[in-house]
């Protein structure tokens, strides 16, 4: 019988906003779960659940998430060893608003640089607010 080889999962590093009910519904909030759990197992998600936010920066993409009146958004950034959250909105315009790419671009998900290890609570925080 042969070894079944161990395949980890990549952390969710969180840097801004959450996912929960409310103001998610219960079935968006298992969608994303799941959605995060393919990406996290290493999965390339596409349209229609993702799409690439080259505006944001590379590797950067936002996963969408159609709920009851709302039109959900989850902006990552897919690393080697981490998948890093930037952001959490309901879209309400077909364009993602400036301020959500601004936030992106330039105050977190685009520009944290995280490695191996630095994934406790106190060194993200650290990093997310530019100490």
């Amino acid at each position: 019988m042969g070894r079944r080889a161990e395949r980890l999962d990549k952390p969710l590093v969180w840097l801004r906003g959450e996912i929960k009910t409310p103001p998610f519904s219960r079935t968006a909030r298992v969608e994303a779960g799941l959605l995060l759990r393919r990406l996290q197992q290493g999965e390339t998600l596409s349209l229609p659940q993702a799409r690439p936010m080259p505006a944001i920066g590379r590797r950067c993409h936002e996963l969408r998430i159609l709920d009851e009146g709302h039109n959900w958004r989850i902006v990552y950034r897919t690393d080697a060893d981490a998948i890093v959250i930037g952001e959490v909105f309901d879209k309400k315009t077909r364009a993602t608003p400036p301020d959500v790419i601004d936030r992106c671009r330039n105050g977190s998900v685009a520009t944290t640089k995280l490695s191996v290890g630095e994934y406790s609570d106190e060194a993200i925080e650290e990093k997310a607010s530019g100490g």
